[in-house]
């Protein structure tokens, strides 16, 4: 009964592709999470400040400020530092998911996305 009445998880889905984020918030709006978009590093950062998502899903390629940097902006800011960052990127070479939890990262999920698995693999960051 008590689920009922807690507002909705947010999540910041920062991505400068178009078709990326919009399959993201597809896949997630319909459990009823709310969603909010940032299309490049500065913007994700404004984002973050404006609506203090409960969870972000970054890219990594951004313009203006990559993933890494505007994770570490936030992870060094009490006021973020708590919020949860997946990396979600096409990064998957040797390394680069070790480069994203230096970053400060919690989770690094590989695109292109599994469309089954993404809710389940970011629900326990929800929890």
């Amino acid at each position: 009964m008590e689920e009922q009445n807690k507002p909705p998880k947010k999540i910041l889905v920062v991505d400068d592709n178009l078709d990326s984020r919009e399959l993201v918030i597809k896949i997630l709006k319909n459990k009823g999470l709310q969603l909010v978009e940032a299309v490049d590093g500065e913007d994700a950062i404004k984002k973050v400040a404006a609506e203090m998502p409960d969870l972000i899903l970054m890219d990594i390629s951004l313009p203006k400020i990559d993933g890494h940097e505007v994770t570490r902006r936030l992870k060094s800011d009490q006021a973020f530092a708590a919020i949860p960052v997946i990396a979600l990127t096409a990064h998957a070479m040797k390394g680069d998911r070790e480069k994203a939890l230096a970053a400060g990262c919690e989770g690094y999920i590989t695109k292109p996305i599994n469309v089954h698995e993404l809710y389940d693999r970011i629900k326990p960051f929800l929890d």
